[in-house]
């Protein structure tokens, strides 16, 4: 049987299976395009990871998955990007920020203004690296880069609070204020009550599922999508949205799974959904 999605004022009832025409999900007065949400690798329906957040004035991107340099032109130029949070170094999370240096660097209209870019210590010299370059070069001529420590800091227009995740690398969840309302995303964790304490109260949690119920799941690296539901819960949330998303899972039971735990407006990222403010911007 087909779970129910429930959802934010704007969405009413649907399928359960993802929709081919994104829509909008209420969350505040900015707007949050969901570029690619797959899990570990891209998908033949979304690139890996990668959120555009949008206040009209200022434009954050939030982690830059395997693909997501090219579907996030769809939405906007390279060059309007204000600032970049990296979750953390797995490659569907950053690899495309490889890409991004060469859009930085070699234009034909000359190098580009650098990018401010939040992350785990050593993002530059570890990207360098992934372009086959000595560590720092020609990524530092694209970005400046500023080491990410568990806390709080303005970035642009947005206040933005780092936790650290239980991953097995260093991986940051984060909580995005803007006018009064509250985006947290859980980037990769296994289950840790830091992301509850992060996601404390959310008009919308951005929550990673990529398991299902099952034997032998590695512990400590994802969460389950009934795991994500308790989560959300326990944070007392207002939306949650189910990211990260293994291709090879049932979106379907993700959906009843997390349903379980859960019993809030419940529903599953997509590439091109939005998180759309009340101002209907």
């Amino acid at each position: 049987m087909s779970a129910i999605i429930r959802v934010g004022p704007v969405f009413g009832l649907f399928s359960a299976l993802p929709l081919r025409t994104p829509g909008p999900i209420t969350w505040v007065t900015v707007l949050t395009t969901i570029v690619g949400c797959a899990g570990s690798f891209p998908g033949p329906e979304s690139c890996a990871s990668c959120y555009l957040i949008d206040t009209g004035g200022f434009r954050l991107l939030l982690d830059v998955g395997n693909g997501a340099l090219g579907a996030l032109q769809r939405y906007v130029s390279l060059e309007r990007i204000d600032a970049i949070c990296l979750s953390h170094l797995h490659a569907d999370h950053c690899i495309d920020m490889c890409c991004y240096c060469v859009a930085q660097t070699m234009h034909p209209d000359g190098p580009r203004s650098k990018i401010p870019v939040y992350g785990p210590a050593r993002s530059a010299e570890r990207l360098s690296l992934a372009m086959g370059l000595e560590p720092s070069t020609r990524m530092t001529d694209a970005f400046d880069f500023a080491d990410l420590t568990p806390g709080t800091l303005e970035i642009g227009p947005l206040r933005v609070t780092t936790a650290y995740m239980n991953h097995p690398v260093e991986t940051f969840g984060f909580r995005i204020e803007h006018d009064g309302q509250v985006l947290a995303y859980s980037a990769d964790t296994g289950p840790t009550p830091e992301l509850v304490r992060l996601a404390a109260g959310a008009d919308v949690l951005l929550c990673e599922a990529s398991f299902l119920d099952g034997p032998d799941l590695v512990p400590d690296l994802h969460l389950t999508a009934r795991q994500a539901g308790e989560h959300a819960a326990r944070a007392g949330v207002g939306q949650l949205v189910l990211t990260h998303l293994v291709p090879w899972n049932d979106p379907a039971q993700t959906l009843e799974q997390a349903s379980a735990t859960f019993d809030g407006p419940l529903t599953l990222a997509g590439s091109g959904r939005q998180l759309l403010g009340p101002s209907g911007r």
